[in-house]
């Protein structure tokens, strides 16, 4: 059970440190780079709340390919 838990944290550090430059696709709405806020920060929240912000990403990412072109 031990293991399991670490590997969900473990992977959820590594999603966060992965995604840390693509912030904007998981909240709502773009942000400027200056205003986007700490990396630690992101790969705290990511540790934990990874699926969720998996899912997002997916929603967005489906959401935006949908969107007629500017």
């Amino acid at each position: 059970m031990n293991l399991f838990i670490i590997a969900f944290l473990v992977f959820g550090a590594l999603f966060g440190v992965a995604t840390g430059r693509e912030q904007h696709r998981f909240s709502e709405g773009t942000t400027s780079r200056d205003k986007q806020g700490n990396r630690v920060l992101w790969v705290m929240i990511c540790t934990f709340l990874w699926p969720l912000m998996a899912l997002n990403g997916l929603h967005t990412w489906w959401r935006l390919s949908r969107a007629p072109r500017r």
